[in-house]
């Protein structure tokens, strides 16, 4: 595999910021992550830390280096990352779990995979044509498609699905998709998509390297939405063929070994079992990716 990936958070006019994402891969597959912590509740950024982490560990235990079987991978990992934030409500006594959005896409053998529960989206782009979108699982986007003239009075934030919640999480799943050469992908939080037009989204990102884009889209976002902004995160990822116009910082995976893992994250966290991540090794990555978050001019995860 070869392609291009670049992630960016950064914190608007909230507290802090409850967004994570992240990226992993073997030789033969790539496994993008993003989550938006819920703000209503409480400890939404660990929800979304939770969420990610367990999806990184699944893959590191069943890539090796390709999945077999993709959307079972997909919607075991959203369920069990559910269950581990239910989980960590019970045992401290939470009266409610944390809970977070999950947008997550896997790629393997030219093709792609995807998954969502909630409002954060993924976009699947060539040039400025938009090939698939997700849908919210959100009541606006009810009202959108079923009545439209009432859709602007309904809140955009109202969600009728998320991890964490009492009762099991709704998902969709879609794929495969052929790739193809400078097809783009892009999981964002609301803060992204929600400031910006789709036009104005499509354009960006088809503008320059994604490591250029995207800083510029979440720019664009924070100035748009002003003192008001949400927490606005975005990672996105160009798909290449081999071949010799490759932007620079290209990763390939041709030279890596079947059993080798890369990840943008290093966290004791992912060396625990597939279904059970340590309690203390979660908090320590949790402490270390808030310390990273507040670096001036440190990457955002």
């Amino acid at each position: 595999m070869k392609f291009s990936v670049f992630q960016l958070s950064r914190r608007g006019g909230r507290e802090k910021n409850e967004d994570r994402m992240g990226y992993c891969y073997t030789r033969e597959a790539c496994l993008l992550v993003l989550a938006d912590g819920m703000g209503g509740h409480a400890e939404g950024e660990v929800a979304a830390q939770i969420a990610m982490q367990q999806c990184f560990a699944l893959f590191e235990a069943h890539a090796t280096p390709c999945i077999a079987d993709v959307p079972a991978f997909l919607s075991e990992a959203l369920l069990q990352a559910h269950q581990r934030i239910l989980r960590h409500a019970r045992e401290r006594c939470m009266a409610d779990a944390p809970r977070t959005t999950l947008v997550a896409a896997l790629l393997q053998q030219g093709q792609v995979h995807w998954i969502h529960c909630g409002d954060s989206r993924l976009y699947l782009v060539h040039g400025e044509v938009l090939r698939a979108r997700t849908r919210d699982h959100s009541y606006r986007e009810i009202a959108e498609r079923s009545d439209p003239p009432r859709a602007g009075s309904v809140n955009r934030n109202l969600l009728f699905t998320c991890l964490g919640s009492p009762s099991l999480p709704l998902y969709d799943q879609a794929g495969p998709s052929r790739l193809a050469r400078g097809d783009r992908l892009l999981l964002c939080s609301d803060g992204l998509w929600d400031p910006l037009s789709e036009a104005e989204l499509l354009a960006g990102l088809a503008r320059d390297a994604v490591s250029l884009c995207v800083p510029r889209l979440v720019d664009a976002a924070l100035q748009r939405a002003g003192s008001s902004s949400d927490n606005v995160t975005a990672i996105a990822l160009e798909w290449e063929m081999p071949g010799p116009q490759s932007p620079p910082g290209s990763i390939s995976t041709e030279t890596l070994d079947d059993e080798m893992f890369q990840s943008t994250l290093q966290s004791e966290a992912l060396e625990a079992p597939e279904d059970e991540l340590s309690d203390a090794a979660i908090e320590r990555s949790i402490a270390e990716i808030n310390a990273a978050l507040r670096r001036p001019g440190a990457p955002r995860r």
